[in-house]
């Protein structure tokens, strides 16, 4: 089969392009097409590990959910992981192909175009409907050169473009007459349409102003997508909606409070997102410069896609004194990941995975040591946890090697008998390399009644389908999904 295509860009970054996608993703296969996502390039330290041992960003991996299909690297081709001051690490159909800084990686675009070209050649050949979600900004015509994430690939690969525009920020007017504006005629010409989302009150006050942009543009008005507080419930794309506040909680009024460390380059936080939900966990975030809440049961560091530039943060914030008092109070701490890593004696980078061979002391909260390597382990796993036997699953993605006298006190035992992670005597420090772990009902209600908390009465997974569902009714109640289908091509 050949399959028809559209692309669904936006007036910036965090207008709602992934949910857009997401929801049309699962309304469209609940009309009975074979929809597969597709996103040229991605920019995110949210990543998820394919069935072929690559690695996508979460976003198309939620996408893949939504159409209910297994995510392949074909998806997201080039996926750009930023490594604190030291640019990006690429990766191109799953594997890691180097480092970049971004003037450095502007010379790459031509040869990742070819690989772009090349994986959504291969998602055609097996779809009625490829969804593709640009990246950032349609606007940003000083980069539209050698662009491949939003019209370099629409042009090249001859697919037609949805605007979207986010009202819930102000000026969605301006937004999007203002890319009319500033992009290239013949890059105008592939917008077909365009989307408003976000939208608070009564929508018939912005009738005027749907009619004011399609006269000034050019493009029909395609939807006005009210604000969803169920989006919410959705993993989200990247750091950007980590509130300052908090992470988005349903916490009662005497919820418990768990505390999380937000440092620069944090990755893969949507393994909170399952406490977030829980209706008796207050979930904190604790930036440098803030205190971690004395009253916190549980103190959890996330993984970091540069984890020694992120540790000398901590230290450099005194955030490890804090913690040196909360263990003292009896408190917790799990590090997962490059957190896990951290909570150690010393991590080594001989190689420069992350930056300048070197290496640095770790927190000293257990006794490991960590040697960063470039082989990088990208693999969904099973096993139990340790010592109490129950079932979990999850996924590795790491570099490094950790050994040491607290390793043999595993966190878990994965099902090909490997031991992960590590506790400390007293089990008040635990680390483990399995992200995802927290999604497990069985395990995540295990660690509240271990901390003194009742777990709430849900299954997350079925939550996420839910929040889903209820997304694409959203769309098909508020987008004209029978246009859009007729604009693929």
């Amino acid at each position: 089969m050949t399959a028809r295509a559209l692309m669904i860009q936006g007036t910036g970054s965090d207008v709602g392009k992934s949910m857009i996608v997401a929801g049309l993703a699962r309304a469209f296969t609940q009309r009975g097409l074979r929809v597969l996502p597709f996103k040229p390039q991605n920019m995110s330290n949210n990543a998820s590990v394919t069935a072929d041992g690559g690695e996508i960003g979460r976003a198309q991996a939620l996408q893949a959910r939504a159409a209910r299909v297994a995510p392949s690297v074909h998806m997201n081709p080039v996926l750009l992981k930023p490594q604190g001051g030291i640019g990006s690490q690429v990766v191109v159909q799953g594997r890691i192909e180097g480092n970049a800084t971004a003037r450095e990686y502007q010379g790459w675009k031509p040869r990742l175009m070819q690989a772009v070209l090349d994986s959504f050649s291969r998602l055609k050949a097996d779809a009625d409907l490829i969804l593709v979600e640009g990246a950032g900004s349609a606007s940003e015509v000083n980069l539209r050169a050698a662009d491949i994430a939003n019209m370099g690939f629409a042009r090249a690969a001859d697919v037609p473009v949805i605007l979207v525009g986010d009202i819930d920020r102000g000026g969605v007017i301006a937004q999007i007459v203002g890319t009319r504006a500033v992009v290239e005629p013949d890059d105008a010409a592939m917008i077909a349409g365009f989307l408003v989302n976000r939208f608070r009150g009564d929508a018939s006050l912005f009738a005027d102003g749907m009619t004011l942009i399609e006269r000034e543009t050019g493009w029909p008005g395609l939807g006005l997508v009210p604000h969803l507080p169920d989006a919410a419930r959705l993993p989200a794309e990247d750091g950007m909606s980590l509130s300052r506040n908090g992470l988005l909680t349903s916490a009662e009024d005497d919820a418990a409070t768990i505390a999380v460390l937000v440092l620069p380059s944090i990755a893969n936080f949507d393994d909170l997102d399952p406490l977030a939900a829980e209706p008796g966990v207050r979930l904190a975030t604790v930036r440098p410069g803030e205190t971690i809440p004395p009253e916190s049961r549980l103190v959890i560091l996330p993984g970091s896609k540069a984890t020694i530039a992120d540790l000398r943060v901590l230290v450099e914030a005194g955030l490890h004194h804090d913690l040196a008092v909360h263990l003292r109070r009896g408190g917790r701490i799990l590090g997962i990941c490059g957190g896990y890593q951290m909570l150690g004696l010393r991590i080594s980078d001989p190689q420069g995975i992350e930056g300048l061979p070197g290496s640095i002391d770790g927190l000293g909260f257990l006794d490991i040591e960590t040697v960063l390597t470039d082989d990088k382990s990208l693999v969904a796993v099973s096993g139990i946890s340790l010592p109490d036997g129950i079932p979990l699953s999850g996924y590795e993605m790491h570099v490094g090697r950790t050994t040491g006298p607290d390793t043999e006190r595993p966190f878990a035992r994965i099902d090909d008998g490997r031991p992960d992670g590590a506790r400390s005597a007293d089990g008040l420090v635990s680390g483990t390399y399995l992200h995802g772990l927290l999604a497990n009902d069985r395990q995540r209600a295990h660690l509240l009644e271990e901390l003194g908390i009742a777990a709430g009465d849900f299954a997350f997974e079925a939550r996420v389908e839910e929040a889903l569902d209820t997304l694409a009714s959203h769309l098909e109640a508020h987008v004209d999904l029978d246009r859009l289908l007729a604009i693929a091509r």
